[in-house]
């Protein structure tokens, strides 16, 4: 390989290709590698590969912690995480080319917190589904999402691009992709197949989303329907609001659905294994956050079955 060609933003830019043809990542995780990685040609610029140094990284770490954006708000440990993530992807690449470059090894992670996993518990569970008003074919969009969420565990990108004829109200099952292009079965329970049924008899149109939007400037309209295809911002909107109707304080997302689901399997005597499995998580100690929490119910449990 010529020497010219081992500048930064040329390799970066077949790194990110690569992603997607060779390592079969989602587009949307191709342009977080591109977003992160173009952060480090801000620091240093368009340099060869060649030239990154043990001393560069330093500092670049050292950039990354005092970097503001234009609301002075700086960067959090996870983010950075994400930032060096990133840029150790970028070295193997080039190891594997046999370009020569910083080793990828020289990278550490900085250690990060644990996120608390915040779930609900069934009554606050109850008081979300009581506050959806189903008059409406919005309304009955909403507790269909509510229903499908708690149900199924689906992260809320997996829920909005379902089509109709994705999902087997029937069989109540069905497959979904997930992270990494990964195929997984998804299983849902009798009440919430009763209320997608209902949302979609009400449904006069012939559209492929399964749920629509309901707002004025939806988009552009086009034959496949996508200009009516929910948004995941929207989803978020509209679980917060109706926690906001049920008196419940807690922070609640589409995620907050997420975690309600694998807990409710943890506490009720599921397997970490077949919960990773429904989550689609790659790596067990992901849904071992979770175990954390069920440890008040291994309290009861504790208390009423052991001997004195």
């Amino acid at each position: 390989m010529e020497k010219d060609d081992t500048y930064f933003s040329s390799l970066m830019y077949d790194f990110i290709e690569s992603l997607e043809v060779e390592g079969g990542r989602s587009s949307k995780t191709a342009e977080n590698y591109r977003h992160y990685l173009s952060r480090f040609v801000d620091f240093a610029g368009d340099i060869l590969v060649g030239e990154i140094t043990p001393d560069m990284l330093r500092k670049y770490r050292l950039w990354l912690n005092r970097y503001e954006n234009d609301n002075k708000e700086r960067l959090s440990v996870n983010t950075q995480s994400y930032h060096l993530i990133a840029l150790r992807g970028f070295l193997q690449y080039l190891s594997k080319r046999d370009i020569e470059s910083l080793p990828p090894n020289k990278i550490e992670l900085p250690k990060t917190s644990r996120k608390q996993v915040t779930f609900l518990h069934f009554d606050e569970i109850e008081r979300l589904r009581s506050a959806v008003n189903t008059t409406s074919e919005s309304g009955l969009r909403d507790r269909a999402i509510l229903e499908l969420l708690f149900s199924s565990g689906l992260r809320v990108s997996e829920l909005i691009n379902l089509n109709r004829d994705h999902i087997n109200t029937v069989r109540r099952e069905f497959m979904v992709r997930g992270k990494g292009q990964k195929d997984r079965p998804v299983f849902i329970s009798d009440t919430a197949a009763e209320h997608v049924e209902s949302y979609l008899d009400v449904r006069t149109d012939s559209l492929a989303p399964l749920f629509l939007s309901y707002s004025r400037n939806a988009g552009t309209p086009d034959t496949t329907g996508e200009y009516r295809r929910l948004t995941a911002r929207s989803v978020q909107r509209m679980i917060s609001n109706y926690a906001r109707l049920a008196g419940i304080t807690k922070h609640v997302s589409p995620h907050t659905m997420r975690h309600s689901f694998a807990t409710d399997l943890l506490m009720n005597g599921a397997d970490i294994r077949s919960v990773q499995t429904m989550l689609g998580h790659a790596d067990i100690s992901t849904t071992q956050v979770y175990t954390h929490v069920t440890d008040e119910h291994l309290r009861e449990i504790h208390e009423k079955f052991h001997s004195e």
